[in-house]
């Protein structure tokens, strides 16, 4: 529709006398009617002119289109792909609902009530939740600088959906067989700086160890910095292995704070995650760090609309397929 043809349309809509409800009938339809053609374009935008999905050869032109994405054919292989091709998001249905669900991760709603907002089963709305989530949690991880709170958090373990758990099933709700921390528990380690800047990492099961925090934690540290952690033992090894500067807050001893030298940012998102959390009545141990992203994401409040996280989504799982292309190509030549 043309800006003239629009101009008539929005003409004789100006003579009628639409009530209220007429009125917002009529945005629902317009809005059902744009969304499709919005979050193709979205989609193409963001992933750019993507390599072939099966050579890695960045060669191709344009052949036709499918299911309103434009398709490319290899010049090499011959293959033909679109944007999403290879990303988890590649046979997922209904485009025209993307963003009104996008809208319900950014409202944290909970799988059943986005599956009736958007008008979908509740297997979808799940299979898009973590599929959209893998996506925006995928944003490279920003570089810690200046002081760096870092603190771990731990999350019953729980094997909730599973068909093969490995121990007898517990009530919702339920406590560890033995006190203290152990490998019934999940690690989440969350280092934050003052810039409000955030990483987290789901390292494990059990106590957190100075080889994961080598692993984890040393490549977003710049060097300069200075680490504030508890007197655990395991950040005394990893900061004297990496020479790093580091001090610590003797939490059990009650001494929460010297001047400047305190976790208690970090240990407010680990509230703040908590809380969040609640809503959802149990999450499964596998799909942990897919929530961790989810809240770090929300908490950071960069992308507050759904155009944001599908262009980001769709960015991160195209860059992450194309190296992978990239390394299977070097590996097969």
């Amino acid at each position: 529709m043309g800006a003239a043809e629009l101009g008539v349309v929005i003409a004789a809509l100006a003579k009628l006398q639409l009530s209220e409800d007429e009125i917002d009938l009529l945005q629902g339809a317009l809005a059902t009617f744009m969304q499709p053609g919005q979050c193709l374009r979205l989609i193409e935008e963001a992933a750019g002119r993507p390599a072939c999905p099966v050579c890695g050869n960045p060669r191709c032109h344009r052949c036709g289109h499918a299911n309103g994405l434009q398709r490319y054919r290899c010049v090499v292989c011959r293959r033909s792909f679109n944007a999403l091709t290879g990303t988890p998001l590649a046979r997922l249905r209904l485009r025209d609902k993307w963003l009104p669900y996008l809208q319900c991760l950014i409202d944290s709603t909970t799988v059943r009530a986005a599956a009736e907002r958007v008008a979908v089963a509740r297997s979808t709305s799940f299979r898009w939740r973590h599929r959209f989530i893998a996506g925006v949690r995928r944003e490279p991880r920003p570089q810690l600088s200046g002081v760096v709170e870092a603190d771990e958090m731990y999350h019953l373990e729980s094997q909730k959906g599973s068909r093969h758990m490995d121990r007898p099933p517990r009530k919702r709700g339920g406590k560890a067989s033995r006190r203290g921390i152990s490998k019934q528990f999940d690690c989440i380690l969350v280092a934050r700086d003052r810039n409000r800047q955030t990483c987290d990492f789901v390292t494990g099961r059990g106590p957190v160890s100075a080889s994961q925090l080598a692993q984890h934690l040393q490549p977003v540290l710049a060097p300069d910095v200075l680490l504030v952690t508890d007197a655990a033992r395991s950040y005394q090894a990893f900061a004297q292995r990496a020479g790093i500067t580091h001090e610590t807050v003797n939490v059990k001893a009650g001494i929460r704070a010297r001047g400047a030298i305190h976790i208690q940012n970090v240990n407010g998102w680990h509230s703040r995650f908590k809380t969040w959390l609640r809503r959802f009545n149990g999450v499964a141990s596998r799909y942990l760090a897919n929530y961790t992203g989810w809240q770090r994401v929300l908490d950071a409040a960069v992308l507050t609309t759904p155009r944001q996280w599908l262009g980001v989504a769709v960015k991160n799982l195209a860059d992450e397929s194309g190296t992978l292309r990239q390394k299977n190509g070097q590996q097969n030549g």
